[in-house]
């Protein structure tokens, strides 16, 4: 286990023993957590010894259990129950999700990546797996600001939405010279890929889990040899080369080599997927079932908004009811209810319109670029039991 405060030579170095077979597998965490959450993750993945920021490495009292066959890489995820524990990537799986990203982009030989991403979640480590799968020596940035994008004379990079959406709101188009900006780890904004794609972006945007080795569809298109399916419940699976070899010290990749995903999606006619949102998410009004990321990304695209979110509150008539948490474009103009209303009114069921809004000045955000649901729903919590800082039309 690595101990990482950012991408360094040093564990790529580590990641490409891994990768062949001549170094033990390794599980990047954050060095910057509190301790009390990194000892909880060291404890959750137990590992045989951990090395820390300066290359130091103490080995763990008992032995560790083994890891299955072929593991390169353990990812600490907690998924959306907050309970950590570690997936296991094998080097064949990551080789694949490398190459077959390659190919998709149409990455040419030479061709570098940028990585300022966190490398203790799968989408940084994935960017350093195809810069030694392609050959190429990744160049690693604490940061996406606008000078490093600009100085480090990379084709290719990954971010989240909130880093494309200050690049793009920075001069000089920073992001002018890439041949793909792969945008993963949380939905897009509809406006923001407009407006990307408006100024010469070549934007991609990816849908996977850190059981997949990250984005595993491209556009709504499964990578080679992955396929996607969506079945009754509404579930989104997925199988292919791609997939995990299991949890830590728990339960085994399924044997019919079909994960079931904690996504909602629908494809189309040509077999494209859509993304509607997190299952355990749904706001259940009134026997109705709705998608909060549905309408988080309608009121997104509501002049007057910045960003946006939907939760839903218990309510003692309907179950639950729909409340939008914006953040206004302008907070000393705020966007009414009743503009907020019309807006998803025109793009999704009735009863999906929102009942209540209330005015933040930015959702919580996870490291990984999502939302952060608990937070945001503790937070209203709290205002409404101190009744402060809550604006309600």
């Amino acid at each position: 286990m690595v101990l990482v405060e950012r991408a360094t030579p040093r564990l790529t170095e580590l990641l490409a023993a891994a990768l062949d077979g001549s170094g033990p597998a390794i599980a990047p965490l954050d060095a910057g957590l509190p301790s009390a959450r990194l000892a909880e993750l060291i404890d959750a993945l137990g590992p045989d010894s951990v090395q820390d920021t300066e290359g130091v490495t103490s080995a763990r009292s008992g032995p560790g259990a083994g890891v299955a066959e072929g593991t390169a890489v353990v990812v600490s995820t907690s998924g959306s129950t907050g309970v950590p524990k570690g997936v296991e990537l094998s080097a064949a799986a990551l080789r694949h999700s490398a190459r077959a990203s390659l190919d998709r982009v149409g990455a040419g030989a030479g061709e570098r990546w940028l990585c300022c991403l966190p490398v203790s979640h799968v989408a940084g480590l994935a960017v350093l797996v195809r810069s030694l799968t392609g050959g190429t020596e990744p160049v690693l940035a604490e940061r996406a600001d606008a000078k490093t994008v600009t100085a480090s004379g990379c084709a290719h990079v990954s971010l989240v939405p909130t880093q494309l959406q200050r690049l793009l709101a920075e001069p000089g188009a920073p992001l002018a010279g890439f041949s793909s900006v792969l945008l993963g780890g949380a939905a897009a904004p509809a406006g923001l890929l407009t407006a990307a794609r408006d100024a010469g972006v070549p934007v991609v945007t990816t849908y996977g889990m850190t059981e997949t080795c990250g984005g595993c569809v491209y556009d709504g298109v499964p990578l080679d040899s992955v396929r996607a399916e969506v079945r009754g419940d509404g579930r989104i699976w997925l199988s292919g080369p791609v997939l995990f070899s299991g949890y830590r010290g728990g339960p085994r990749a399924p044997a019919d080599g079909w994960f079931r995903t904690g996504d909602l999606g629908a494809l189309d006619a040509a077999g494209r997927l859509t993304v509607r949102g997190r299952a355990d998410d749904v706001i259940n009004t009134g026997g109705h079932k709705v998608i909060p990321g549905e309408v988080a990304a309608a009121l997104q695209t509501c002049p007057g908004v910045r960003d946006a979110a939907a939760v839903g509150q218990p309510d003692p008539e309907w179950g639950e009811r729909v409340v939008a948490v914006v953040v206004p474009a302008d907070p000393a103009d705020p966007p009414a209810l009743e503009l907020l209303r019309r807006h998803v009114r025109e793009r999704l069921p009735r009863y999906a319109i929102p009942s209540r809004v209330v005015m933040i000045d930015a959702v919580p955000m996870l490291s990984s670029g999502k939302h952060d649901i608990v937070r945001l729903r503790q937070e209203l919590l709290r205002r409404e039991q101190t009744e402060a800082e809550s604006v309600t039309y």
